[in-house]
């Protein structure tokens, strides 16, 4: 699969106060044609700065960005096949939705008549057909993100970058549209570059994640792999629930130095062949689940996802926990 988006040894430092930081530290990244690839991490972790030197807004200090084969790392962004797509929309209120749909059209002098038949079919395939004449304030915030799509588009880039767009809309719309974001982007079949600190999102809609930490990239795989085999503590704790061990306890309960075992692998039963035995010290409902917080030997804590309809023991009392050999994941050092 031919390559969308390449990093080559790429860094970014900033100057503040005379003193350097380094934003983004030798990130080497390809993304492939027609690939929804999310940048994955904590704020300050580099994956904005990342996506903002792709777009064009900011230079790295070392380092070559290719899109599509073609060297960009010095254009600027007008210059680039790609479009942005940010959180605040940054839509312009004085204008109706059909304008501001099809402004960087206009700008480029494109005729009136073939700039609005485009904007209404962009309009048609984010699926608000009827909003053109509205101004900006009159639609909801998913609406609005639809018509920020649909502007970005307009100019048929190449490749689509997304800045934590989704960050502004309550949880249950959010959801929606990460589903209609997907399908969105396996109509057009181009590639979409998606930030996010959401670690849901970035598992329920991509192709593949690249997780960043302090500048670098820690780990970049499908959703099943990084949730399943996270290659370092760091990615463990960050993506999805976990119990991480180390040291003694790691080797006692898992036979590794540091080890990983999700909490929906952990099944409570009875004394026999448990692996190890707790109290209750707290317990969270999740609606499809309890989550148990279990005080276990060496003053350590370990997680267990109990289906809601399993009776589960209350706060202070005794259970015993039992796992697969194949629960337990080893990891590497950061």
């Amino acid at each position: 699969m031919s390559s969308a988006v390449t990093l080559n040894r790429v860094s970014c430092v900033f100057q503040s106060g005379g003193k350097a930081f380094r934003a983004v530290d030798q990130v080497d990244l390809e993304v492939r044609a027609g690939e929804f690839f999310t940048l994955l991490g904590p704020s300050g972790s580099g994956k904005t700065t990342c996506l903002r030197m792709i777009g064009g807004f900011t230079l790295p200090t070392e380092g070559t960005i290719l899109i599509q084969g073609e060297d960009v790392t010095h254009q600027p962004p007008y210059a680039r096949p790609v479009n942005t797509v940010f959180q605040d929309y940054a839509l312009f209120p004085h204008m109706s939705i059909l304008d501001n749909v099809a402004y960087s059209q206009m700008v480029r002098g494109v005729e009136r008549a073939v700039r609005e038949k485009r904007a209404r079919e962009l309009l048609d395939l984010v699926r608000l057909p009827d909003v053109a004449q509205r101004r900006p304030a009159q639609l909801s915030g998913g609406q609005r993100q639809r018509v920020a799509l649909a502007r970005a588009l307009i100019s048929q880039p190449r490749v689509l970058l997304l800045d934590e767009p989704l960050g502004a809309l309550d949880l249950k719309l959010r959801e929606q549209m990460q589903s209609e974001l997907k399908s969105l982007q396996r109509e057009l079949a181009i590639s979409f570059i998606f930030v996010t600190h959401d670690q849901h999102e970035a598992l329920s809609m991509s192709d593949r994640i690249g997780v960043f930490n302090k500048g670098r990239i820690e780990q970049i795989a499908t959703p099943a792999d990084l949730y399943a085999r996270p290659a370092t503590r760091f990615v463990a704790e960050f993506v999805g629930a976990a119990n991480v061990l180390s040291g003694e306890g790691a080797r006692t309960l898992t036979g590794h130095d540091s080890a990983m075992i999700r909490p929906e692998l952990i099944r409570l039963g009875t004394e026999s062949g448990a692996r190890t035995g707790g109290t209750v010290a707290e317990t969270q409902y999740f609606g499809a689940f309890w989550r148990l917080h279990v005080a276990v030997a060496a003053g350590a804590r370990l997680l267990a996802d109990v289906p809601a309809a399993t009776g589960v023991p209350a706060v202070g009392q005794n259970t015993f926990l039992h796992w697969d050999d194949g629960a337990v994941h080893a990891l590497g050092a950061a």
